[in-house]
């Protein structure tokens, strides 16, 4: 039922996407803030009675939903699972701003790539240069299919029903908002880390194995772990080693330089290289829903 489910969420979010998410972002971010405003106290523990709140009744909710509407008929348990993932997996959700950016520097509109780079990152844009432009769309578009689609199937595939892939995306959307909120936000932090261990790994080992291995796990290795954000630093080396780009490296702030470590190696981000990260994204899915089957056919057999 899993893999079908995944499928099945897949073209349907081709074939139709959800139009527009504000709704579902808005009441999400009304109810992480109600959740903040009854619970932080600058501690913790609050922090950690928190995320448990706003999650475990949710993902538990989504378990026991799933048995009862297998017990009912599994058709309406397939198409539950299929309902929750198109809500939490695929491409669609962050493409448009991709595709967007892509077209804009194929056709020389620089600025309107500036603009859709800065929307997507939330953040202005308008001093990038169109390499800054092109590098920062590749690794928003390699997170992003990290956090949309491949750890999101990793989990859906990992726990009962569709619990995983609402645990992950909750976990994703908490560490966003409470992160920077000091103790508080230390467990939304903490969780997504332990989350993402096995996730990103296995993303970039996907990037890896569909890309030039040799470069991706020497990326891997050596760079990851000067970025930031360590998970995120494993998916962007790798994928960077993979496509033989060159990202991270220091952006050009209004205010002076900000300091990146690089990453990757070979030639500079420039408009091919936006057409091999599509590629690469695409190769890494399709060895991951192969890799998948071959193991839900091992486990009928």
């Amino acid at each position: 039922m899993g893999m079908l489910a995944i499928i099945a969420a897949l073209l349907l979010e081709q074939w139709r996407p959800i139009g527009d998410r504000k709704a579902w972002s808005a009441a999400l971010a009304n109810a992480a803030n109600g959740l903040e405003a009854s619970f932080n106290a600058g501690e913790k523990r609050h922090g950690n009675i928190a995320w448990l709140v706003a999650v475990l009744p949710v993902a538990l909710a989504a378990v026991a939903l799933h048995y009862l509407l297998l017990w009912l008929h599994p058709l309406l348990a397939l198409a539950f699972n299929v309902g929750v993932l198109y809500l939490t997996l695929g491409f669609r959700q962050f493409s448009h701003y991709f595709t967007g950016i892509q077209t804009a520097i194929r056709d020389g509109q620089v600025d309107q790539a500036r603009e859709l780079i800065g929307a997507w990152r939330g953040e202005p844009a308008a001093h990038r240069s169109r390499e800054e432009v092109v590098r920062l769309a590749i690794e928003e578009a390699l997170i992003a299919s990290h956090r949309h689609v491949f750890g999101v199937v990793f989990w859906y595939m990992l726990l009962p029903g569709p619990s995983g892939a609402i645990l992950y995306r909750l976990a994703i959307f908490l560490h966003q908002r409470w992160g920077g909120l000091g103790e508080f936000g230390r467990a939304a932090v903490r969780v997504r880390e332990v989350l993402d261990w096995p996730a990103a790994r296995l993303t970039a080992a996907a990037f890896a194995v569909v890309g030039d291995f040799e470069d991706a796990i020497y990326c891997w290795r050596t760079q990851a772990r000067a970025w930031p954000d360590a998970p995120m630093g494993i998916v962007l080396a790798a994928g960077a080693g993979a496509m033989g780009v060159r990202l991270g490296m220091p952006l050009g702030e209004i205010d002076g330089p900000v300091a990146r470590p690089d990453l990757g190696v070979g030639e500079a981000a420039d408009l091919p290289f936006l057409d091999s990260a599509v590629g690469l994204l695409w190769r890494a899915l399709v060895l991951w829903v192969f890799f998948l089957m071959v193991l839900s056919a091992a486990r009928l057999l």
